[in-house]
């Protein structure tokens, strides 16, 4: 009589491709979480006049504040007071609001008019109020006042 000759088992391989693509999942995950912050690229870059001339600018009475809407949601607001000290007027000036996490990398980038297109010009030696409401910052921020950055110059006429 002769001996039986062993199987060998077959391993399913749908389980095993599930498991694989779950792995390769949870490690893709994991080095885009944990990745740097993108920032987004600026259309434009300041023109020469521009960047001399934001020493004429000044922000002031600058605070945060924190309201309701009427869907109940919280809507963060940065008031403040812009003035245009220089010898020319402004058509409009945009602001970079960059919020940070607790951990005091950049979370949050938002690029906003403090003094619109559409609106009256910003005339020399001029205060003008701004507003800026927020509805959708990430829940890693940590609270604080954003950093503003001049962003753009545009002069009148």
């Amino acid at each position: 009589m002769a001996a039986p000759t062993p199987t060998r088992k077959k391993l399913p391989l749908i389980p095993i491709a599930i498991c694989f693509i779950v792995a390769i999942g949870l490690v893709v995950a994991l080095l885009y979480i944990s990745g740097p912050v993108t920032k987004p690229a600026d259309t434009g870059k300041a023109s020469p006049e521009a960047r001399a001339y934001v020493g004429n600018l000044a922000l002031s009475d600058v605070r945060m504040q924190a309201a309701e809407n009427f869907m109940k949601q919280r809507v963060v607001e940065i008031l403040g007071k812009i003035s245009n000290n220089g010898p020319r007027p402004l058509q409009s000036v945009d602001v970079y609001c960059l919020f940070y996490g607790t951990d005091g990398r950049e979370l949050y980038r938002e690029r906003l008019p403090i003094v619109r297109l559409k609106g009256a010009v910003l005339k020399p030696h001029e205060t003008r109020s701004f507003r800026l409401p927020f509805d959708n910052l990430p829940d890693g921020w940590n609270q604080a006042m954003p950093k503003l950055v001049i962003a753009q110059i545009t002069f009148a006429g």
